[in-house]
């Protein structure tokens, strides 16, 4: 891996290189020590990805009567998405149906979509771990959201944990969790993550070499 940084981090690099701790450490840095939500949102399709992407948001309510326009807002959030979307819906942990399954997957790939997040449940998990999709859920529920769930809203804040995902904000997330990146500080944030990423190879290819721990972080003040 070249440790040179380049001018431009195009976000097909950034999963080639970053992850999840790599950016909170470098919000860290930046000032914002709170931007990954503390949830049980775990990848249920897919295992050893990196999702990242920018945010296309959609906020979810439970309702209990007969939607006269059912799926109306998820469609239009879905077919309005860009290439390296990921969907994040707001759900506020809800487990009364499962919002995202197999076709909303299918249409959501073809406009570019690269995964969703869903504080919530979703459904169809076997057929979309089949199309190597990226879906983050708090597990599965195999019922549909007709009648149980809607979208109220799309492209507007959402928050989950108390955290804001602003739409076209940059979005990780892996194994050991989620994180959002806001606006303002990517730059900052993205250039500090990809340096600390080539500073730990460094460390690692020094311990493997014999260095003692405490002699590798005297060196390079990396851990």
């Amino acid at each position: 891996m070249n440790s040179e940084t380049p001018d431009v981090i195009t976000i097909a690099m950034m999963r080639e290189v970053l992850s999840v701790p790599l950016l909170c450490d470098a919000l860290d840095a930046a000032g914002f020590p709170r931007q990954s939500p503390r949830l049980p949102i775990v990848p249920v399709t897919m295992a050893h990805v990196t999702l990242i992407g920018r945010c296309r948001t959609t906020l979810w309510a439970d309702m209990a009567h007969v939607d006269p326009r059912p799926y109306e807002l998820e469609l239009k959030a879905v077919d309005g998405c860009q290439p390296d979307d990921v969907l994040i819906c707001g759900a506020a942990g809800s487990n009364r149906s499962g919002i995202w399954g197999e076709l909303l997957t299918t249409a959501s790939r073809n406009t570019g979509c690269v995964g969703v997040i869903v504080d919530g449940a979703v459904r169809d998990i076997a057929r979309m771990r089949k199309m190597h999709f990226p879906v983050f859920a708090r597990g599965g529920n195999p019922y549909d959201s007709k009648d149980r769930q809607r979208v109220i809203d799309i492209d507007i804040p959402v928050e989950l944990d108390g955290i804001r995902f602003c739409p076209g904000d940059l979005v990780a997330a892996d194994e050991d969790g989620i994180v959002v990146v806001p606006r303002a500080v990517e730059a900052e944030v993205v250039r500090a993550a990809w340096v600390k990423a080539h500073a730990e190879n460094q460390v690692r290819d020094a311990i493997r070499a014999g260095m003692s721990a405490t002699k590798a972080f005297e060196t390079f003040g990396v851990l």
